[in-house]
């Protein structure tokens, strides 16, 4: 079976089936996720030196981090299933 992949910007992908939630970093309890997945080695810094703009939830606890705002991310996955339901 193949996995379905998500662009997340930059020549960066995951794994669409492992993605819990895809959220916006601006408030303090996301910063605080984030600096906890830094120091338990979980985080993943896909903004190749921008912005970051969304932070993704991955079901392994890694935290990723992307320049790609989450609507763009979640039109996406939308995408995706469109295509896959034509297929």
């Amino acid at each position: 079976m193949p996995y379905k992949l998500v662009h997340i910007g930059f020549g960066n992908i995951a794994v669409a089936e492992r993605i819990v939630a895809v959220i916006d970093p601006d408030s303090a309890p996301v910063r605080r996720l984030k600096d906890e997945a830094r120091e338990a080695g979980l985080l993943v810094d896909a903004t190749q030196g921008r912005k970051t703009r969304s932070i993704l939830i991955m079901d392994s606890r890694h935290v990723i981090l992307s320049a790609i705002q989450p609507e763009t991310i979640a039109a996406r996955f939308e995408n995706e299933e469109e295509d896959q339901k034509a297929e």
